[in-house]
């Protein structure tokens, strides 16, 4: 098989050409992104290529399979960009592999498309995928999956995957991942039981984390098994403010949803972190996840648990500075620039 990987240098798409290159049956991978990256794995060639904008058809020539990854989480204060790039970016891609003849398309959707959901039941692929529309990743997320209902109506010969994870870690993607999040001021070792002196016990704070070497065999899996339709992902068990709470050695403190999204919200209107206080909405309402057909029908057992992921990312962001991280501009920690500069000029959440 030939692979085309879009998006391919970030925390999952590392993971998923790893996975993809050690896959017998995979002979070439082509790995897409907007910077080349100094990784050089297996089987691998890298072309650079902007979604929004970039001409992506001589790309996919030839592929067999397409997997798309590739998502702006910044910038959060121009919600346009992220749009332009990840809806707009979404829809180039799918029409560039219809007009390839690719036999298979496996897109990255997310936990973050589903629609609110109690929190004291599992919810299935059947469950609506409309968002929450407070939250750009949200609503660009639910976007894109009306997008491919009407892609997989129009190409009923393309067989079409969509991988729903959870939050998604491992500890070479700490330093990136703080910096999409936390930003240039949260310092680096910050995460340690001698620094955090309290978790919040927030009502709604459940989610699902998975490790990304985990959701790479997923990606793998969905692209040389004949299965179609959406899976969920996720590691057991559900995180919740007492696991946190243990794993950080910190107590627990009652902390009302109001509060905490106010509290995240001047934060993010001083400039201080790049998250917006819409993800806290969206992570309060989004639902947890039943991954019996991701099991069942895909074939796909985590080889790490919930816990072992939310370690790996303590560990990563608990690393030195320049210690963790990979060779490629999303993960590498010299992308923020020495001292963090190239982070602070950005506007903290204002560009890519």
């Amino acid at each position: 098989m030939r692979v085309v990987v879009v998006g391919a240098t970030g925390n999952v798409g590392t993971s998923v050409v790893s996975a993809l290159a050690a896959d017998q049956d995979v002979t070439s991978i082509v790995g897409l992104a907007r910077r080349q990256p100094d990784w050089n794995p297996p089987k691998t060639t890298w072309r650079t290529v902007d979604v929004a904008g970039g001409d992506l058809a001589p790309h996919l020539e030839g592929a067999d399979a397409v997997v798309h990854l590739a998502w702006l989480f910044q910038p959060t204060r121009a919600p346009v960009t992220t749009w332009r790039n990840n809806v707009l970016g979404s829809i180039r891609v799918f029409e560039a592999a219809a007009r390839a003849g690719v036999s298979a398309l496996v897109h990255a959707s997310s936990v973050g498309a589903y629609s609110s959901a109690p929190k004291d039941r599992a919810v299935t692929e059947d469950w609506p995928t409309h968002g929450w529309p407070g939250a750009a990743y949200g609503r660009e997320k639910a976007y894109v999956e009306r997008v491919l209902d009407l892609f997989e109506r129009d190409h009923p010969g393309i067989r079409v995957v969509r991988l729903r994870p959870g939050f998604i870690f491992k500890r070479e993607a700490a330093v990136g991942q703080r910096r999409l999040f936390g930003g240039p001021f949260v310092p680096q070792r910050l995460v340690r039981p001698s620094l955090i002196p309290f978790v919040p016990d927030t009502p709604g704070l459940r989610f699902q984390t998975v490790h990304t070497d985990d959701v790479g065999e997923a990606y793998r899996l969905a692209v040389t098994r004949p299965v179609s339709g959406a899976f969920n992902i996720a590691a057991d068990p559900v995180i919740e403010p007492s696991v946190l709470a243990e794993l950080l050695g910190a107590r627990l403190v009652p902390v009302s949803g109001w509060a905490l999204r106010s509290t995240v919200a001047a934060a993010w209107h001083m400039r201080l972190i790049p998250a917006s206080p819409g993800l806290v909405d969206l992570v309060l309402r989004m639902p947890i996840m039943d991954i019996g057909r991701a099991r069942a029908e895909l074939g796909w057992q985590p080889r790490h648990t919930a816990v072992e992921a939310m370690k790996a990312l303590f560990e990563g962001l608990r690393g030195a500075e320049g210690a963790e991280g990979m060779d490629t501009p999303p993960l590498s920690p010299s992308t923020g620039g020495p001292a963090r500069l190239g982070e602070l000029a950005g506007g903290v959440g204002g560009r890519p």
